[in-house]
């Protein structure tokens, strides 16, 4: 009977043996049960509502959606989690009381795609506070207390398309994040509304693309009433851009503490928005964008005579870009007219008209412009002042003459009404003559029987004068020395 006792024994240690080393091969892998505080399917864990004052530790590493809203949790430190959660593309910590969140926070989640921290208690968010996250796509800040913003906190986040700051005490614009080629390249949809925004970069905002305006929302806040502000929402309105259909009732400003819909601004007599045309002048080289409310479309050209406008071809004065944008590389007059762009993408489909003036005459640069307009004032002045000097400062005359007789004063007012300034008579009563000179005054009169065609004298013929005493009629000069033509002015010869 004692083989059977020995087998037993030997039974009895194999399995302690085998035993032992389960434990021990136990005790080397990692823990991947799910938290006691949270419910757990697949790689989604669900620990909200737990009133949680801290992260639970011992999170599974293959974790990829973690649900920590509606907690206690108040500070979100580099030590959050001890285990690297390289899976993980959604947190929510909405509905916490966080205030204080560490630059070093986010490094153990590398790829996170969607972050919500709204409804929280946070007042800044300082520089560098998100550039671990350079592949997140969402991020929520909505119904904060956030009034400082640092320009460098959405540094690296270059995948980044949705950003929502609404419901906060924001009071300076961001225009670094929206400005083109900026931080966030592939942003469309930036939510300002309900903040402290009384002043806008009013030509900054215009010059934005379509896709970034349709979603750059700027509702309920106390904007500053003025005609530019009401032109901005008018074009957006025009665009039919989401931004403003969405909510154009709650699209206000404030005028004397008054609040005053953007689009009822009457008692500032504001001009309606018309649709401006594109303007060129000849050899001009122009470029219009096909400004579409989505990227990435594929974009075809149409010319007014509704032909369309092939891509880039040689010796082609209108292509095609490979941007979608229509080039012009000398502007005729013949390029005049209504260009249609058909957009196509994968949400919908949208159609622009656009409308090109071109001027016929070449623009010259600014400073050509200048010198010819100072040019041209500078002649015409100097002009005037030579006609003025020709009119009423006529040379003195006395240099040519000798001693002269005196001559009597009823010989010498012919006419009240025409002024000679050198005698224009013989000043002798017996019709002497000045040695080696012959003055003779011609005078224009009305065309009578001595005139010829178009009112010119006839040579030769002698026209009469008033008598004077003891004087006889008075010859009319050759007309070949006339030396000034005034209907209403001697000539003197």
């Amino acid at each position: 009977m004692q083989p059977p006792r020995d087998l037993r024994g030997l039974w009895l240690l194999l399995l302690s043996l085998f035993l032992l080393l389960f434990e021990v091969a136990r005790a080397g892998r990692p823990v991947v049960s799910c938290p006691a505080a949270c419910l757990c399917a697949s790689n989604i864990l669900s620990c909200s509502k737990q009133q949680l004052p801290n992260v639970p530790h011992s999170l599974p590493s293959y974790t990829a959606h973690l649900d920590l809203s509606h907690n206690n949790l108040s500070r979100l430190r580099a030590e959050w989690t001890p285990t690297r959660l390289t899976h993980l593309h959604s947190l929510l910590l909405s509905h916490n009381h966080l205030s204080f969140i560490s630059s070093e926070a986010f490094s153990p989640v590398p790829n996170l795609r969607y972050l919500d921290l709204s409804s929280n208690q946070l007042r800044t968010l300082d520089e560098f506070l998100f550039s671990e996250l350079q592949v997140l796509e969402v991020l929520l800040l909505y119904n904060n207390h956030i009034m400082a913003v640092d320009r460098c906190a959405f540094d690296d986040m270059t995948q980044l398309q949705k950003l929502y700051l609404s419901q906060n005490q924001i009071s300076r614009f961001p225009l670094e994040l929206v400005k083109e080629g900026a931080k966030l390249p592939k942003l469309t949809l930036l939510d300002l509304s309900s903040n402290k925004l009384k002043n806008l970069p009013l030509p900054d905002l215009q010059k934005l693309p379509a896709w970034i305006k349709n979603g750059l929302y700027l509702h309920n806040n106390p904007l500053h009433c003025d005609c530019e502000l009401y032109q901005l929402f008018s074009h957006w309105q025009y665009r039919q851009l989401s931004s403003v259909m969405d909510f154009q009732e709650d699209l206000y400003c404030m005028s004397s503490k008054k609040l005053h819909n953007v689009f009822n601004l009457s008692f500032l007599n504001c001009s309606e928005y018309r649709e401006r045309a594109w303007e060129a002048h000849l050899g001009d080289s122009l470029t219009i964008k096909c400004d579409t409310k989505q990227q990435g479309m594929t974009k075809v050209w149409v010319t007014p005579s509704n032909e369309r406008v092939l891509d880039e071809v040689a010796n082609s004065t209108v292509t095609v870009s490979k941007d979608g944008s229509l080039h012009f590389h000398r502007v005729q007059i013949e390029h005049g007219g209504v260009y249609t762009c058909y957009a196509m993408g994968e949400a919908f489909n949208e159609t622009l008209s656009v409308e090109l003036k071109v001027y016929n005459f070449t623009l010259h640069g600014h400073h050509d412009t200048l010198n010819t307009a100072y040019t041209t004032l500078v002649g015409c002045i100097l002009s005037v002042v030579l006609v003025l000097i020709y009119l009423y400062l006529t040379p003195c005359r006395c240099w040519c003459r000798g001693v002269e007789k005196p001559s009597s004063h009823q010989a010498d007012s012919l006419s009240s009404s025409m002024l000679s300034t050198t005698p224009n008579h013989d000043p002798m009563a017996g019709g002497d003559k000045d040695d080696g000179f012959d003055r003779r005054v011609a005078f224009l009169e009305p065309a009578g029987p001595a005139q010829g065609q178009n009112g010119k004298l006839k040579p030769g013929n002698t026209l009469p004068v008033p008598e004077a005493t003891g004087k006889g009629q008075r010859r009319m000069s050759d007309p070949e020395s006339v030396s000034s033509v005034f209907s209403d002015t001697p000539i003197v010869v």
